[in-house]
């Protein structure tokens, strides 16, 4: 069986990195369509050994393929998602634009792969924010064993997950600071370089910020809507990975070596934790891998049945390309099949 594939903003971070997972994990594809804009027409992306010319997503039509990955942004996602969707095609999306819509599931395939069944309301499934994805894998097998009642999360959110003109300002302002020229913000409201901006997207009438916003929403979402759960997002002068440190109150008591001993078994999970130097991951131990690695494993003594976890995993990869071609994979295996 092979699959029509196409993936909308082929020439971005996340979809440069959905070609390579489609490549790498082997994705039954029979044919791999790269869309941009009109303006990227003529230009190459790589898919495994070959390149392959973009083409239009303005002019293209959907009709004939069977599945299409979005990562071109919400504004771009509300306009083509839909006509791809009546056009038989498949859509899984990597902006917010559909994230909340009741009839769209919101999907990470270690935590609720089961709710990818509803796609046929709309023909549109969404893959939730990249912050969210990796707090979700870790938390489905705590809840599962213990019920989560409440958790609060902080993050440290590398620029990618702000695009490439984000990576390329805390690079040319690192180089910046090292000649003393001046520092001038455009991607960010602060230097990134150097510094920490606790402010990702924009803020809403609580205080909260949108990405916050999205923590909260989402995991209630796709996990349990009982879960109550505060952020704080922050962006860090990293590259590439998130991390996060998050703490949980349970229903009942969960010792470490419980937590331990049950993350190690569960799907998408690395744990890397030893008390001691180096014992741990961090964000750029992340870089190119599948997993969603947790360290710092511990009691939280200042609250009943509370526990403390430090989370990593590659922003463009589990965040958003990885985490959308495995929706690609649990669609085909339980609903789509074609002929060869």
């Amino acid at each position: 069986m092979s699959y029509k594939v196409a993936v909308v903003g082929a020439t971005g971070n996340v979809g440069r990195e959905i070609l390579n997972i489609l490549e790498e994990r082997q994705f039954p594809v029979g044919e791999v369509v790269p869309l941009a804009s009109r303006r990227s027409v003529g230009k190459e992306v790589a898919y495994g050994d070959k390149r392959i010319k973009i083409r239009a997503l303005e002019d293209y039509d959907f009709s004939g393929t069977d599945i299409a990955l979005f990562s071109a942004g919400s504004p771009i996602s509300e306009q083509f998602a839909p006509i791809a969707a009546r056009a038989g095609c498949v859509v899984i999306d990597n902006s917010s634009q559909f994230r909340m819509d009741p009839d769209v599931p919101l999907i990470v395939p270690e935590v609720n792969a089961d709710a990818v069944s509803g796609y046929s309301r709309k023909n549109i499934i969404a893959n939730p924010n990249c912050s969210t994805a990796q707090l979700v894998v870790a938390l489905k097998p705590i809840h599962d064993a213990a019920k989560i009642l409440r958790v609060v999360v902080s993050t440290y959110q590398s620029t990618s997950g702000a695009g490439k003109e984000a990576m390329d300002e805390l690079f040319n302002q690192t180089k910046a600071i090292y000649v003393n020229d001046p520092i001038v913000p455009v991607e960010f409201t602060k230097q990134i370089a150097f510094n920490v901006i606790p402010h990702i997207d924009v803020f809403m009438e609580d205080g909260y910020t949108k990405e916050e916003w999205k923590m909260m929403a989402e995991t209630k979402k796709i996990l349990d809507p009982k879960i109550k759960l505060t952020a704080t997002c922050v962006r860090v002068p990293t590259f590439v990975g998130h991390a996060e440190a998050v703490n949980i109150e349970l229903e009942r008591p969960m010792s470490a070596a419980e937590a331990r001993a049950l993350l190690r078994e569960s799907p998408g999970l690395m744990v890397i934790d030893k008390p001691e130097d180096g014992g741990y991951i961090t964000p750029i131990d992340c870089v190119g891998d599948y997993a969603t690695f947790v360290s710092r494993i511990r009691e939280d003594a200042t609250v009943e049945n509370g526990l403390n976890l430090w989370i990593v995993s590659d922003n463009l990869r589990k965040g958003a390309a990885l985490n959308a071609v495995q929706i690609a994979e649990a669609l085909i295996n339980r609903y789509l099949k074609k002929a060869a």
